[in-house]
C-alpha cells in the first residue's frame, strides 16, 4: 500500500514536467496556468496523470476529473474502489460525487458491486432530473445503464485486514493521533498498517484550457464503518462543490465533521467574498475545530480549493495532509498548513 505521507516519485511520460518531484511548502498567492488539476494526497499525482491525458489535449474538465476518479477506483487501495476495506459486515460500499461548470451534479452512496461509482454519478447527473441515489436503487440504475455487476468477494488485502479487525471488532471512527505507531488492530479503523491514516477519499478539481471548473470525489468510506454509514464524499456542498464563477473545492478525512459545516460550499462562498483558496480552507478548518477543540486533536480533515484564476490552496486539522498539482509547468506534491 503506498505511503501517503511521503511522495512517491513517478515517471509520467505524457507530462512535459519535472523529472522528479518532492513535497514542497504551500504558497497561497501563486497562480497556476490553465489547464491545471489538483487532487488530495500524494497518491493524487497518479490520479492527476489520468486527468492530464484529457487536459493536455484541451479536453473538458469534467472528463478529466472523471478519469482521475476512475483511476483511483481501480488502483489497489484500502480506501477507494472495490478492492478497499469493507464495512463491519464485510461488504465494500462505495460513494462518489461529480459536479460540472454549469452547476449540474450527481452523487451515489452505499453502492455495491459497481467498479466505477463516479461514472454512475455522472450518468445520474446527465440523464435524470435527480441528484442523489443510494443503495439498491443506485445499483439498479447502474445495471440498467450498462454498468457491469462485479463480484462482492473481498480483495486478498482487504480480507486480511478484515480478518485482523474481527479479532477485536473495535469501532473507533476517529484517528487517535497519539497511537498512530500501534498496529492497525489496536487503533482506529481508519488507520492503515504502519500507523498511517486511512485517508478514505480521492478528491479532484480541475480548470481546463477553456476556463471550465469541474470536480469529482470518490471513496469506499471509513474502514469497518457501521453498515449504511455515508460520509461527506457523495454529498454536494460537503465533500465537493463547484461554482464556475468562483472556484472548486473538495475534502478528505472524517466526513461527519465536513458535513456538519457544509465544508466545501462554505469555502466557495468565502472565495466569492474575495478570500484566497488557502484562507477559505483555513476558515473551514477553524470552524470544525472550534466546535470541539479537544475532539479535533484526534481526527483529520483536509480541504483543497482551486480558484477561477488558477490559485490553489489547502488547509488541514493535522499535519501531513498533502495534495498534488499538475499543469504544463509543474507536477508536484505539497503539504498543507494545519491547525495543529
Amino acid at each position: 500500500m503506498p505511503n501517503r505521507r511521503k511522495f512517491i516519485q513517478l515517471s509520467i511520460a505524457s507530462l512535459p514536467l519535472l523529472a522528479s518531484c518532492q513535497t514542497a511548502n504551500t504558497n497561497n498567492t501563486q497562480i497556476y496556468k490553465k489547464p491545471v488539476v489538483v487532487s488530495t494526497w500524494d497518491s493524487g499525482i497518479r490520479a492527476n496523470a489520468a486527468a492530464w491525458k484529457v487536459l493536455q489535449q484541451n479536453g473538458y474538465a469534467l472528463d478529466a476529473v472523471e478519469e482521475a476518479s476512475k483511476y483511483a477506483e481501480i488502483e489497489k487501495s484500502c480506501c477507494v474502489g472495490l478492492a478497499a476495506n469493507p464495512d463491519r459486515d464485510g461488504k465494500v460500499t462505495l460513494d462518489a460525487s461529480i459536479m460540472d461548470d454549469k452547476g449540474n451534479c450527481g452523487g451515489v452512496a452505499f453502492l455495491q458491486h459497481i467498479q466505477h461509482p463516479i461514472s454512475v454519478a455522472r450518468k445520474l447527473m446527465e440523464t435524470t432530473p435527480h441528484v442523489f441515489m443510494v443503495g439498491e436503487g443506485a445499483e439498479q440504475f447502474a445495471l440498467q445503464n450498462g454498468f457491469e455487476k462485479m463480484s462482492d468477494q473481498l480483495s486478498p488485502e482487504a480480507q486480511a485486514s478484515y480478518k485482523k479487525w474481527l479479532e477485536k471488532s473495535e469501532y473507533k471512527p476517529v484517528i487517535n493521533i497519539e497511537n498512530l505507531t500501534k498496529p492497525q488492530s489496536q487503533t482506529a479503523p481508519n488507520v492503515l498498517e504502519n500507523g498511517k491514516p486511512n485517508h478514505d477519499t480521492m478528491g479532484t478539481i480541475a480548470l481546463d484550457a477553456n476556463g471550465n471548473l469541474c470536480g469529482s470525489c470518490t471513496t469506499s468510506g471509513m474502514a469497518f464503518k457501521m453498515r449504511g454509514r455515508v460520509g461527506d464524499s457523495p454529498i454536494i456542498g460537503a465533500g465537493l462543490f463547484v461554482d464556475n464563477e468562483v472556484g472548486a473545492a473538495t475534502s478528505s478525512g472524517l466526513g461527519e465533521e465536513v458535513i456538519r459545516i457544509c465544508g466545501t460550499h462554505l469555502i466557495i462562498e468565502l472565495m466569492r467574498q474575495g478570500w484566497t483558496p488557502e484562507n477559505a480552507c483555513k476558515e473551514a478548518i477553524n470552524r470544525i475545530v472550534k466546535r470541539n477543540p479537544e475532539k479535533a486533536k484526534d481526527f483529520q480533515v483536509g480541504f483543497i480549493a482551486l480558484s477561477k484564476k488558477g490559485e490553489v490552496g489547502a488547509f488541514a486539522v493535522q499535519k501531513e495532509f498533502t495534495y498534488s498539482i499538475t499543469n504544463n509547468e509543474i507536477n508536484q506534491v505539497f503539504e498543507s498548513k494545519s491547525y495543529f
